[in-house]
């Protein structure tokens, strides 16, 4: 005996696209239902949706943050689906912007400070988003689909069908007093950058009304431009930002000192990334500090010295950048959970433990390809395409949002550097690996070819099984790129032989008959008994 109810009749008509009819508490009861379809029934469920929707108008696609996941997803799904109503929060000013490109701002190689947004307000508002800023979503019950919101004109409560939650990280400044001092910064957005840029210049040289941006902090850009400006900088932490700005505060004719509690620069890069670029770092005339810890930052209003390991040095400028955490405050209390690494816990299509509500970015975790566990890597690929994917997934196109490898770059001076998967020995033995590495040096094209360059690769595979594992290189002449074929392997899975067998192109000006990535999984493999 089947068994028949409002809803059941409702869902059956939606389809049909008879809706005319049905009462609207049946309407309200198959909604609800709805939202609890798997992402594999999407198909089905946003035919039902869309005509239940437009129904009964329910409530619309909320997302918290206005960077790289947030509008990724918003102007994807509203691609998909113009009649949804797709509301963004931003509990700042600033929107869409490349946080990756703030230190070249800083350095001066980016004129402006608006070449660094992707999108300004009125595009985002051109493509039927109701773009808030300076909304800040301050908790989240979902249970009741709602989350709270402090604006201009006070707090109110905004229900939601779907939520995405893309609060993106926070820069750590740690136990480090002193941070509030004048000349003192992180280096986590728009109003960081042009800040440091105006204490940067000679007191008064800039003009803050003509900074090109009708947003920024112009408060805190005319307090810095009245400062008298730095001689010399300690940057404390030797992570990306860290290297990044060593070079970009080296242009400013500073005398540089990078501090780094480690003994070796951008740990996630393996030895032989960091040795290559402390050295280069040196020669530039970078003073380093490696397995130093800085305990406070000392002066008055203005930093003066930076204390470390019983030793002071005296500096007028100082950057913080030990790192970053993931931004999860808001779901704190939301019953969303968070994994081991402190981000969002998120399925295949970036849903969370609530069914309705999403995660993407800095904030959350994602899939492992070469462990296959969950992990946290805050990279800007990372939060597009997830955004992009779970804003397709919104609309009624499910769309995985994609593992990660950890492939990042860096660039210090003439020297750049990447790397991707596992490189850490001691990590992938916790995964279930027995790594074997090997490190080679070899031309970036042919020897007799103006230009070529050594580059060092480092290959990372398992023992039993030779699986490539992970991969570092570095060097002058377009080292950093040649990442993405070590990052396509471990993507497929391929072996090292398998890798060492791949075609890849071949001509004098661009590399030798074999590639350096080729020369390393040729070495690797002999080591693996090939």
């Amino acid at each position: 005996m089947s068994v028949r109810t409002p809803a059941l009749e409702a869902g059956a008509l939606a389809g049909l696209g008879y809706l005319g009819s049905v009462p609207t508490t049946a309407l309200r009861s198959l909604a609800v239902s709805v939202r609890r379809v798997p992402a594999r029934c999407a198909g089905a469920k946003t035919v039902i949706r869309r005509r239940v929707d437009r129904a009964l108008m329910t409530e619309p696609f909320v997302v918290v943050g206005g960077d790289a996941a947030g509008l990724s997803a918003a102007s994807k799904c509203k691609r998909e689906d113009p009649d949804r109503e797709v509301v963004v929060f931003e509990r700042g000013e600033w929107i869409s912007y490349a946080h990756c490109g703030t230190p070249y701002y800083v350095k001066g190689e980016v004129e402006e400070l608006t070449d660094l947004l992707s999108l300004r307000p009125e595009d985002v508002e051109e493509r039927g988003i109701d773009l808030r800023r300076n909304h800040e979503v301050v908790s989240l019950d979902s249970d009741e689909d709602v989350v709270t919101v402090d604006g201009p004109d006070g707090r109110f409560e905004q229900p939601f069908d779907d939520l995405l939650v893309a609060t993106g990280a926070r820069a750590t400044a740690g136990p480090i007093d002193g941070h509030d001092l004048d000349g003192v910064f992180t280096l986590h957005g728009l109003d960081d950058a042009a800040a440091m840029r105006a204490f940067l210049a000679e007191p008064d040289a800039v003009d803050p009304v003509a900074v090109d941006a009708s947003y920024v902090d112009r408060e805190r850009v005319r307090h810095n431009a009245a400062l008298q400006p730095p001689e010399s900088v300690a940057i404390v932490g030797g992570g990306y930002v860290g290297v990044e700005m060593a070079e970009a505060l080296s242009a400013h004719d500073l005398s540089v000192h990078l501090f780094q509690r480690p003994e070796h620069l951008l740990p996630p890069f393996g030895e032989a990334v960091a040795e290559a670029i402390e050295e280069h770092l040196a020669e530039q005339g970078v003073e380093l500090h490696l397995g130093a810890s800085v305990g406070f930052l000392a002066g008055e209003e203005r930093v003066e010295a930076v204390e470390y390991d019983g030793a002071s040095l005296d500096v007028e400028m100082a950057v913080v950048g030990v790192g970053i955490e993931p931004n999860v405050g808001l779901v704190g209390g939301g019953g969303v959970e968070l994994g081991a690494t402190g981000a969002i816990v998120n399925d295949a299509y970036g849903r969370t433990s609530r069914n309705s509500v999403y995660a993407a970015g800095d904030c959350a975790e994602a899939l492992n390809v070469v462990t296959g566990e969950p992990d946290w890597v805050p990279l800007g690929l990372t939060a597009n395409r997830a955004g992009r994917a779970i804003g397709s997934t919104v609309a009624g196109s499910p769309e995985p949002v994609g593992g990660i490898a950890g492939t990042a770059a860096v660039k210090a001076f003439e020297l750049e550097a990447a790397r991707t998967g596992l490189l850490d020995e001691d990590r992938a033995r916790d995964a279930g690996f027995d790594p074997v590495s090997r490190t080679i040096t070899a031309g970036s094209r042919s020897g007799y070819y103006p230009g070529a360059e050594e580059t060092t690769v480092v290959l990372v595979a398992d023992r039993d099984s030779g699986r490539l594992l992970g991969g570092s290189i570095v060097g002058k002449d377009r080292a950093a790129i040649r990442i993405d074929t070590v990052a396509t392997a471990l993507e497929a899975g391929l072996t090292v032989d398998e890798l060492m067998r791949t075609d890849l192109a071949y001509a004098p000006p661009f590399s030798p008959v074999w590639d350096p990535v080729l020369v390393a999984a040729k070495v690797l493999e002999g080591e693996l008994g090939g």
